[in-house]
């Protein structure tokens, strides 16, 4: 059989690490700044957080005709410095004017640089490899998104700077712009004549139903992700109790995605993916229950567990409803809508608790939660066993 972890791969996936780890040691840590440097109003947080959602919203579709029109390692090596050099705007911000600014122009090399090094990722991978290589791929995110809160939570804690954690984020970004440059691409023949643009350049539209499916999966992780710091320290007491929930996630993440790849690897993708739905039910709900510290822990793992399977399969479904010259149209169509639901997760999630209280926003999620899973049980997995360019994957 031929090799999974090849030398690039590992490579693609350590850079991916550097990426969301430097990103998420300060994403838990973001309200809490603005409610104290500049003393902002819940809903005024939630719309600065949400800029670099709009940003990368909006350069996902552009992200993914770069990367299937040029040389991709030159595409992610551009996007992961500029993705590098912004986090320079956060320790220069003085104002939440300025703050906002830079949040936002840094979606824009953060969202085309998660689809470049995916789009990568599936290249250095041997086909027969590649629905299992795209389901360890994301350990490296779920591992950074482990850790990074819990060393940013530390960091802040003992050191009160965020100062120091904006340097910390720009030298392991610096780490990940390295590492994209040891990779090393087999030769790809890019296209002489270029066919008319076209919507499907941008957004692969037979992917619409998954697509709208995933934005309502993602809808929930905006809302959970941003305000559970606020949501711990407020209404549960628990001030340190942030990184644990976030490690907890990451746990289920990892544990779902290393237990769930024999299946992918055997096509079983709308399975996978209703079965992540369900769990992460339970895991939303017990989260909108506050029942306590349990409840408040517990959902973090059975969130987690459900996402872990649920994202791989739906990425394996994009890509096996694409042509391979469209394989990062189709990794960008994922990461647009995802990016689409995080977005309006977190400016409905600061307007819900800003004028109706915590335990209102984190019901919407579990309803959000539940409608998607009914999707992917009665409309998505009869979609994609139609429309799947391989009649193997079911």
């Amino acid at each position: 059989m031929p090799k999974l972890w090849n030398r690039d791969y590992c490579k693609t996936m350590v850079s991916n690490f550097m990426l969301f780890f430097s990103f998420y040691l300060l994403t838990p840590l973001l309200p809490i700044y603005l409610d104290e440097q500049f003393h902002a109003d819940k809903d005024l947080i939630g719309l600065v957080l949400s800029g670099y959602i709009v940003a990368a919203l909006v350069v996902r579709p552009f992200s993914g005709f770069l990367v299937d029109s040029f040389p991709r390692k030159t595409v992610l090596l551009v996007c992961f410095f500029a993705f590098f050099i912004l986090f320079t705007g956060y320790i220069g911000a003085g104002t939440i004017l300025m703050f906002a600014i830079v949040r936002t122009l840094h979606g824009l090399p953060y969202g085309a640089t998660t689809v470049a090094n995916s789009t990568v990722a599936i290249d250095v991978l041997h086909p027969s490899r590649r629905s299992e290589g795209i389901g360890y791929y994301g350990l490296s995110n779920n591992i950074a998104m482990a850790i990074a809160p819990s060393v940013g939570i530390f960091i802040y804690k003992v050191s009160g700077s965020f100062q120091l954690l904006f340097w910390i984020s720009l030298f392991v970004a610096a780490l990940g712009v390295v590492a994209v440059a040891t990779i090393r691409t087999r030769p790809r023949e890019l296209a002489t004549e270029r066919p008319p643009l076209s919507l499907d350049r941008f957004f692969l539209k037979v992917a619409w139903v998954p697509a709208l499916n995933i934005a309502f999966f993602s809808l929930c992780w905006g809302v959970m992700s941003n305000y559970v710091a606020l949501y711990g320290k407020l209404c549960l007491g628990i001030t340190d109790g942030t990184g644990i929930f976030f490690a907890l996630l990451s746990g289920g993440l990892i544990v779902s995605r290393l237990s769930g790849a024999k299946s992918l690897r055997q096509g079983l993708l709308t399975r996978n993916a209703i079965m992540g739905g369900l769990i992460s039910c339970v895991g939303f709900t017990l989260f909108a229950l506050a029942l306590g510290k349990w409840s408040y822990f517990a959902s973090a793992v059975f969130i987690g567990l459900g996402n872990g399977k649920m994202y791989p399969a739906f990425l394996n479904m994009f890509n096996s409803l694409a042509l391979p010259s469209q394989r990062g149209t189709a990794n960008s169509s994922i990461l647009t809508s995802w990016d689409a639901g995080m977005g309006i997760g977190i400016l409905i999630g600061g307007v819900l608790i800003e004028y109706v209280g915590f335990s209102a926003a984190f019901w919407a999620t579990a309803v959000s939660q539940i409608s998607a899973t009914l999707m992917a049980i009665f409309i998505s997995r009869p979609y994609f066993r139609r429309h799947s360019l391989d009649p193997a994957l079911r």
